[in-house]
């Protein structure tokens, strides 16, 4: 007996019968949670609450469920450290969603050097760097010559890139579309972000640093992810050095993370796949507090205080990335082909 196509097709599961789901812009974040004492939210609480996110899919391995709002818009919350990079990979290759043309907005609170910025501020990365790998010596046991005991697999020293061996990681920094970055950066850089009285007390704390004690701005910067959580004066002297050597010269580390090295892997190796498009990928990190302790502060201290930008780092994230995502959809035509640059 022959089967009808239409037969055919019903008698399919639905996950193969269902075509992706075509998306223009994706907007990650890593974590969505509730303080039982505050009643503060997480990075995704802004844009859940004030775009119009309806529909969900749910996406095996992925712990959250993917929010589908109009116009080809998708939100979703994929975890941190190197969870991240998994779950952005199961999300693409799960065959549910179109990625083909796809913007991707990856943004969320990170630790700012008080040599770049302010808590409060956004800044947009022209690179991913990674931090992860590395040989790392305790510094009581390192050459006292030495800032810390960090350096890159197959060097000698901190601060010396070595002679490739053929073991070691092929990239340790992802450039991102420098016009697209560009771009995003002008149509932003005038976003108000909001400012407290508790931001301007702590960020007085930063003697010597005029620009720890700016008011919350937008600028671009390098997003520094590495698993461990690391806090004071001489690991962010490490990240300045790390990003300076691996971008030769022409990145300035500006916030800190626990996921964008996980992310920009996942989503080169998807590219090359043919999956979705790296030219297309956009990092906003926003600060909700400095990565070290202030001028003759106690580090241990600095990194217990607490986040004095937090609540407004959220907001920061939302105002500054919302315009790029409502730009992108309101002028999609122009978009949709060729990422746009400044």
């Amino acid at each position: 007996m022959r089967l009808s196509f239409g037969l055919f097709l019903a008698l399919l599961p639905a996950a193969v019968r269902a075509a992706p789901i075509p998306v223009r812009v994706a907007v990650v974040v890593t974590f969505d949670s509730t303080d039982k004492l505050t009643g503060a939210r997480g990075e995704f609480s802004a844009w859940q609450t004030r775009e119009k996110w309806t529909g969900s899919v749910t996406v095996p391995g992925v712990d959250h469920p993917v929010l589908l709002g109009p116009e080809g818009v998708i939100g979703v919350v994929q975890g941190t450290t190197s969870r991240a990079g998994i779950q952005m990979t199961l999300l693409v290759l799960s065959g549910k969603f179109d990625f083909s043309h796809t913007y991707w907005l990856i943004n969320g609170i990170a630790g700012v050097d008080p040599a770049v910025a302010s808590i409060g501020s956004a800044a947009w990365a022209h690179y991913v760097i990674d931090g992860d790998v590395a040989y790392d010596i305790d510094s009581r046991e390192g050459d006292p010559r030495w800032p810390y005991g960090i350096m890159p697999i197959g060097s000698q020293a901190p601060n010396q890139k070595p002679a490739r061996e053929g073991w070691e990681p092929e990239h340790m920094a992802y450039a991102l579309n420098r016009g697209l970055v560009d771009w995003a950066y002008s149509l932003t850089k005038a976003v108000p972000i909001p400012d407290t009285a508790a931001m301007r007390a702590y960020r007085a704390l930063y003697v010597g640093l005029p620009n720890a004690q700016r008011p919350p701005f937008v600028l671009t910067g390098e997003t520094f992810g590495c698993n461990r959580y690391w806090h004071g004066r001489a690991l962010t002297q490490w990240a300045e050095d790390w990003t300076k050597l691996w971008t030769d010269g022409k990145g300035t580390f500006a916030m800190s993370d626990m996921e964008d090295q996980g992310f920009a892997a996942a989503l080169q190796r998807l590219a090359a796949l043919g999956k979705v498009d790296f030219q297309r990928v956009l990092f906003l990190r926003t600060a909700s507090n400095y990565c070290m302790q202030p001028p003759h502060g106690d580090v241990s201290r600095s990194l217990h205080y607490g986040f004095a930008g937090y609540i407004p780092s959220l907001e920061a994230a939302y105002r500054v990335g919302s315009t790029v995502l409502h730009e992108l959809v309101r002028n999609w035509p122009q978009y949709r082909d060729a990422p746009p640059h400044a």
